[in-house]
């Protein structure tokens, strides 16, 4: 069995859409793309090689996939490339776009049920980065086992959401935690079952 790790960049009120740059993505008329950036300092670069010190795989969405394909394949070990460009990258897409990066794999079929029969597999831990409409697919689903959520000190407004409005309550459990010089909450969680309810009400 492997376990599946969402890992995602959000704003105070939960939008993950474009953290990286301008024009990354624009669906909705979206205009703060990049809004990540100037917070990152050696606490987060940590956090991230972190994330990326063990083998893995990654299942990615389509825009997410281009726009790692677009940079990692060129880009130098000293900026963590080799982990990514040696990872087989699933991809859900509803083309069937040419995946020319190194191991590359189009998901056929139901998403959800091709990436439970990932999970299945033995294998590396399966990463899902950025990706929102991936991500709340699989949320859906019940098959993500864990968050890795990077949490930045800016509100946006409108934006994509991982926890959108319909989805599924549930209670998570804190495993570790940081804050970076910049304010960014850096938090991993595991997901522990329905919330329970209690009262501060005194009898």
């Amino acid at each position: 069995m492997r376990s599946l790790i969402a890992s995602t960049f959000m704003t105070l009120d939960g939008v993950m859409q474009a953290p990286g740059g301008p024009g990354e993505d624009d669906d909705g008329g979206f205009t703060h793309g990049g809004w990540s950036v100037n917070y990152w300092d050696e606490h987060v670069v940590r956090f991230m090689d972190e994330t990326m010190s063990e083998p893995f795989d990654l299942v990615l969405g389509r825009r997410t996939y281009d726009l790692f394909a677009g940079y990692w394949p060129n880009a130098s070990e000293d900026e963590g490339a080799k982990p990514l460009n040696e990872a087989v990258k699933y991809v859900a897409s509803r083309g069937r776009p040419d995946l020319e990066w190194h191991n590359s794999v189009l998901i056929e079929g139901d998403v959800a049920e091709a990436v439970a029969a990932l999970k299945r597999e033995d294998g590396p831990e399966l990463q899902v980065h950025g990706s929102a409409n991936l991500m709340r697919t699989l949320l859906r689903h019940n098959l993500i086992d864990r968050f890795r959520l990077l949490i930045f000190p800016v509100v946006v407004g409108t934006g994509k959401r991982l926890f959108e409005e319909g989805t599924i309550p549930a209670g998570l459990k804190l495993l570790a935690s940081d804050v970076s010089t910049t304010g960014v909450v850096m938090g991993t969680y595991e997901p522990v079952g329905d919330i329970v309810p209690g009262t501060f009400a005194r009898d």
